[in-house]
């Protein structure tokens, strides 16, 4: 039989370790990548094609939730990490499972056997998957886009506006486009409503960049952002961005 192909990811050398030191009596188990931070476990993905991944949630630049939502969902995913407080219950749901720091070997073990069980089987949709693990009162900081072997992390200071593009979304920034496959109705609900604005149901915009709103037919708007470029704005659209730029 093929091995079970698994992938280490964290930004911790003594936690690789010791999840490296557990899995070598499963002799069916082979570690194909070992990764310190959330870009090489996402070159690394790509390279290898693990059927199981220990990922931890906590890593600088790119957490867990990105990374998973840049590699896909065809692998088999045990979450790892330090924290049981807003993601927990997301990982009960979705994940295959999670190691909470510090983990015995049985739940090492236990882990394991499920995960054993899962390989193969698609997981959720990564965005909907990291969307459900952040508490309602947090926001994206910065969206993670991945164009071929590169990834793109843009604050989301620094987003202009979103346009809808049937099953992905233009993300515009400092007059650079880049397409996610997201759709327009899950990243506005990550996007903080002081700041982004639906107003139109293609477009998501940011309110910084609004200069101000001119008529464009006898019953349309448009917006007309900093730079000079201009979005429609629907009727509900109009109305929720009037409230906000009183």
């Amino acid at each position: 039989m093929k091995p079970i192909g698994a992938m280490i990811v964290d930004d911790e050398e003594l936690a690789r370790g010791l999840i490296r030191e557990m899995l070598r009596k499963h002799a069916d188990v082979e570690v194909v990548a070992e990764c310190a931070n959330g870009f090489e476990a996402v070159k690394a993905a790509a390279e290898h094609k693990p059927d199981l991944i220990f990922l931890d949630v906590q890593m600088p630049k790119l957490d867990g939730f990105e990374v998973l939502e840049l590699i896909g969902t065809q692998a088999a995913v045990i979450f790892v990490t330090a924290y049981d407080t807003y993601a927990m219950r997301a990982f009960d749901v979705h994940a295959v499972d999670y190691l909470l720091k510090p983990f015995s070997e049985e739940r090492f073990e236990a882990a394991l056997g499920r995960a054993r069980q899962r390989i193969g089987q698609k997981m959720p949709e990564p965005a909907a998957l990291a969307a459900d693990a952040r508490p309602p009162s947090q926001y994206l900081e910065h969206i993670v886009i991945k164009d071929g072997t590169r990834v793109h992390i843009i604050p989301v200071a620094k987003l202009d506006y979103v346009e809808a593009q049937d099953d992905y979304v233009a993300v515009w920034s400092g007059g650079k486009s880049f397409l996610k496959q997201q759709t327009i109705s899950s990243l506005e609900s990550a996007l903080d409503p002081s700041r982004f604005i639906r107003i139109h149901r293609s477009y998501i915009v940011n309110l910084e960049r609004v200069a101000k709103m001119e008529p464009y037919t006898k019953e349309s708007r448009v917006a007309v952002l900093a730079d000079g470029k201009q979005l429609p704005v629907s009727r509900a659209g109009y109305a929720r961005l009037s409230e906000l730029l009183r």
